[in-house]
């Protein structure tokens, strides 16, 4: 589903740069989950964390009831009225039934302009059109993991030398488009120091910032600078591409430079 920084434009690139080798795949600031469900899943052990209570939900209810979750989506309305009315229910979510936490949201989401959760987009659209894609979220996500905690405290309690830690995080100066999420610089360099230390490897995502290159101009991390078109600009400037970077703690060729035939995902 869309979501503010959502890997769908960079999916490729970033599984493209995935270690050769790794038993336990984390996917730090999950977010719409792009880069997950696009990953094919293998033996690996995978997990999928969001600091986001509602995002949470929302995934667990569709791994774990999504007869259930259709059922309460089935006959909504696609009117302002609910949509406020649920944003402000999801404001304080405490002792809400997770499912009902979970319809609520998605709804919020998807009649939501630009998925932003902000405002109303008052636009059609068929809830009925999302249940397969929750079924086949459902089946994908049978193995998967879903936790709710403070990236710090996530990477610590998974870190293994076989630990492969994906991180897409807000990126520099775009914090605020983020709602209910406080990570100022602050929260960049305790990203840079937890992984600095982490026993596996990490591949992290970042636009192309001079901060990022500051905080991470260290022996042993590579860092690659790539493009992708920017969507924000193609109305009016077709063809405008967004810088990106990728910064690990191992060397992102590794990958692309087997075969096709010897690639393997978490083997």
């Amino acid at each position: 589903m869309a979501w503010v920084g959502g890997k769908k434009a960079l999916r490729e690139e970033v599984l493209a740069r995935f270690p050769l080798y790794y038993e336990r795949y984390i996917e730090v600031f999950g977010g719409g989950g792009w880069v997950l469900f696009h990953k094919p899943p293998g033996t690996d052990f995978e997990v999928y964390n969001d600091l986001n209570g509602n995002l949470a939900a929302l995934y667990r209810a569709v791994r774990d009831h999504p007869r259930e979750l259709q059922e309460r989506l089935r006959y909504v309305l696609n009117s302002r009225e609910d949509f406020i009315r649920l944003k402000q229910v999801l404001e304080h979510p405490e002792g809400m039934e997770e499912v009902a936490r979970a319809a609520a949201f998605y709804q919020v989401i998807r009649y939501s302009y630009a998925a932003g959760c902000g405002s109303f987009a008052a636009q059609p659209h068929s809830m009925w059109g999302n249940f397969p894609l929750i079924d086949k979220a459902c089946a994908r996500l049978q193995k998967v993991v879903v936790e709710n905690k403070d990236f710090e405290k996530l990477i610590r309690q998974y870190d293994r030398p076989v630990s492969f830690f994906y991180c897409d995080p807000p990126y520099v100066d775009t914090e605020d488009y983020y709602s209910n999420i406080t990570f100022g610089r602050g929260g960049h360099e305790r990203l840079r120091d937890t992984l600095l230390s982490v026993q596996g490897k990490f591949l992290l995502s970042y636009n192309d910032h001079p901060l990022v290159w500051e905080m991470y101009d260290r022996p042993g991390i590579y860092i690659e600078r790539v493009t992708r078109l920017n969507n924000m600009k193609q109305r009016y400037d077709g063809g405008a591409q967004f810088p990106e970077l990728f910064v690990s703690n191992y060397d992102q060729s590794e990958r692309i430079r087997v075969l096709p035939e010897q690639l393997s995902f978490a083997s």
